[in-house]
């Protein structure tokens, strides 16, 4: 097979195929917990994990503040969501 058929070949498999996930995190729409972790938020906000500890360290300084579950940060998905401008 050549390459040009290869190529071919695999778009419309591509362009055919259902929409899978195949990263290690959901869509942030499709999200429903009610909290995520700090590694999740920083992810769907675009930012390290230490940015967020630095937030929930130094209250008030960040745009959000997690809740502390049993020594545990967990921050709000509706305020995630609101933050990084996703439809709730």
């Amino acid at each position: 097979m050549t390459t040009a058929t290869h190529s071919s070949i695999q778009a419309m498999r591509e362009a055919t195929a259902p929409q899978q996930f195949t990263g290690q995190y959901l869509p942030l729409e499709q999200v429903t917990r009610p909290n995520l972790k700090t590694d999740e938020a920083a992810f769907y906000l675009n930012r390290r994990p230490q940015t967020l500890r630095t937030w929930a360290m130094r209250d008030g300084t960040g745009p959000i503040r997690p809740r502390r579950i049993g020594g545990l940060l967990a921050w709000s998905t509706s305020e995630v969501k609101a933050l990084a401008g996703v439809a709730l």
